[in-house]
């Protein structure tokens, strides 16, 4: 393996930028350039140091390219990523496709000699395996995930881009096994149509089977939080025992731990054969850097 990881940032946004602040902290890994939908145009001052491009393939000797794109331009994105033998990870987070894309990048990845990883946020992702993991204690029974409250940023990032939205926060309220309601703030265009933009948002995909509610605000800057959070519940049986529970809490800022999921992934993503994988499919060994034996004596 290369004495350091070289790694692309494909977009920069909140994930993007909590992207290079983990790859910064990394020791062995480094950016190999970001790329950006304006290229080196505008751009922030702590990218100085690095090359900023349009393009995945205006970049040399990357290995890995973490997509911290929206989630509905992810496998675009991916399969331009290993078409060009680059590993991806990303954070794709509509549930019910996860399936889909991983057949669809398996075939890619496969075909040209590369790994992806998908969906590897913090959920699904690293609360993914918490979940496989309670399973695994009690076979039998019932787990709840509760999310929040706190900012989504898949909804988010979904409810933005419906016609006639200039800014949108959705905010995820748990009432509890497993069920949620959606908070959704929206501040609209001039002369867009409340009730056109709130029916649109009912309607999408990442809304219509929780009960959500639309609220227009002046400003979603004055109400935003990009903080959330997560209880695992798991209920059941270890063997013929019954009466196991489990319970996993956490309390996180939203992008930052995405991101350095994203980071992990990323390193985990040169120690797999070609293919696709979801972070369930991996040693969890191979998200952390170092020696392995060293790990196993600080960790086991």
């Amino acid at each position: 393996m290369k004495e350091k990881i070289s790694v692309a940032i494909v977009g920069y946004g909140n994930i993007g930028q909590y992207a290079l602040q983990a790859l910064q902290a990394a020791p062995d890994m480094e950016v190999a350039g970001i790329v950006r939908r304006k290229g080196a145009e505008d751009c922030p001052a702590e990218l100085a140091p690095y090359k900023v491009v349009k393009s995945l393939g205006e970049l040399e000797g990357v290995d890995v390219a973490i997509l911290a794109t929206p989630t509905r331009s992810v496998e675009k994105y991916a399969l331009e990523a290993l078409a060009l033998g680059i590993n991806t990870v990303d954070s794709f987070d509509i549930h019910t496709q996860i399936v889909d894309l991983r057949r669809s990048l398996d075939a890619a990845a496969k075909q040209h000699g590369a790994v992806s990883i998908i969906s590897a946020g913090w959920d699904p992702g690293s609360d993914s395996v918490v979940r496989t993991l309670m399973e695994s204690l009690a076979p039998k029974g019932i787990s709840y995930t509760n999310f929040g409250p706190g900012r989504s940023m898949g909804h988010s990032v979904a409810v933005k881009a419906i016609r006639g939205v200039r800014d949108a926060l959705s905010v995820t309220i748990p009432l509890g096994t497993g069920i949620h309601r959606r908070m959704v703030y929206v501040e609209l265009e001039d002369g867009a149509d409340f009730r056109q933009v709130e029916a649109a948002v009912k309607a999408d995909p990442y809304f219509v089977n929780d009960e959500t509610h639309v609220q227009q605000v002046p400003c979603v800057a004055d109400v935003n939080d990009v903080g959330h959070g997560v209880n695992l519940v798991r209920k059941g049986v270890s063997g013929t025992t019954h009466n196991q529970l489990f319970e996993f809490n956490m309390r996180i800022n939203n992008p930052a731990l995405t991101a350095q999921v994203l980071v992990n992934v990323a390193r985990a993503s040169m120690k797999q054969q070609p293919g696709a994988y979801t972070m369930i499919e991996i040693p969890v060994i191979d998200y952390l850097p170092g020696d392995r034996e060293e790990i196993i004596r600080h960790l086991v």
